[in-house]
């Protein structure tokens, strides 16, 4: 079995893992970051509404925070896309990993402060049967969520599908670095379809250098909250 992450709550609510010193998401409001950085930062609700078929992946599943607010912003434009009799929305795959992953508890208790979230989440817990290492396939309807067990490094290389927008989300890059390595950064240029897009909260220099490197086209967008600064590109 993978890893169990190191945790202590905060408040008794927002999960730290005291292997990086980092929370996993903002304690203020975790939910309206994830929609600002990932779902803006890659322009998704545009991109279904021109009928793109998003393919999502993910550096670190964490809490599956970012997984349920893109399957719920992907549920409300099918709806409205129905309501409108506009071209339906492609299904959505979701394709993450995760070396430390939280227990069934903790998941359900991390998930707990988003009500808005709380039917899509009861779904995904109901699911959550960490089995073993490696791929595992969890199916809701149109939905489909591939979530690789372990190392991000090996599991990249058997990617079930390449990636068209890309969530980076790992633990501080100053704790965690090997989520934001050179190497890690080329593996998923080479995941990448043609036009991917990538977002993240973080700026840090050498983060962004690594991307560049790898061939990304990286810009600065203005931070969530209090946060100068985040990234987001495109290969």
């Amino acid at each position: 079995m993978a890893k169990p992450p190191e945790l202590v709550w905060l408040d008794n609510l927002t999960p730290k893992s005291t292997r990086f010193d980092d929370t996993y998401y903002t304690r203020e409001n975790g939910l309206e970051e994830t929609r600002y950085v990932f779902i803006d930062g890659n322009r998704l609700i545009e991109r279904w509404r021109e009928g793109q078929s998003v393919t999502i992946g993910e550096l670190g599943f964490g809490t599956g925070l970012n997984f349920l607010a893109a399957w719920q912003a992907w549920l409300d434009e099918a709806k409205r896309q129905t309501t409108s009799q506009d071209v339906e929305v492609p299904s959505l795959t979701f394709i993450s990993f995760e070396k430390y992953p939280l227990n069934k508890d903790s998941l359900a208790k991390a998930l707990s402060p988003w009500p808005d979230l709380s039917e899509l989440a009861h779904k995904l817990v109901e699911e959550w049967q960490l089995t073993h290492e490696g791929w595992l396939k969890l199916r809701f309807g149109s939905v489909t969520l591939h979530l690789y067990l372990g190392d991000a490094a090996d599991g990249i290389r058997t990617i079930p599908s390449p990636i068209d927008a890309w969530f980076l989300d790992g633990f501080n890059p100053k704790t965690n670095p090997d989520l934001w390595s050179e190497a890690l950064m080329q593996s998923i240029y080479d995941a990448s379809n043609p036009q991917a897009t990538l977002a993240s909260y973080t700026a840090a220099g050498w983060v962004r250098r690594n991307l560049q490197s790898a061939g990304f086209s990286i810009a600065k967008r203005k931070g969530f909250g209090h946060k100068r600064d985040m990234i987001t590109g495109s290969r």
